[in-house]
């Protein structure tokens, strides 16, 4: 029942910037942490941000002062505003969503969008 729709990604320069979108349906707004994951080939998953419905905010050392999680609950949105990209950042990124608000690790807790693909050249 749970749907997460993720759209925004692209190829830029380094230090260029994108703004990433996933709009969710069907999760449980009383109660939730929305994550961003990323995906590098031949790498493990990793958490990027981490929002839950208090506005509880949590980062990546690797991205913290670069990019910024943000949600528009009327819009049913979570935001990924990434500033500054290197090409470390290249991955496909993924959001999702849990009625844990203490935000676990990767799990079957966890609804997943089908990922949208970053790419920052040097």
């Amino acid at each position: 029942q749970v749907q997460l729709v993720e759209s925004g990604g692209g190829s830029v320069q380094a230090g260029g910037s994108l703004r990433l979108s996933c709009v969710a349906s069907g999760y449980n707004q009383k109660s939730y942490c929305m994550v961003w994951f990323r995906q590098a080939p031949g790498k493990e998953r990793e958490g990027v941000a981490t929002i839950n419905h208090n506005g509880a905010i949590t980062y990546r050392a690797s991205v913290k002062g670069r990019f910024t999680i943000s949600q528009d609950n009327a819009k049913n949105t979570l935001y990924l505003q990434m500033d500054s990209l290197k090409p470390e950042d290249t991955a496909l990124y993924y959001c999702a969503v849990t009625e844990d608000w203490t935000c676990p690790l990767p799990s079957a807790s966890y609804s997943w969008g089908q990922g949208t693909q970053v790419t920052v050249s040097s």
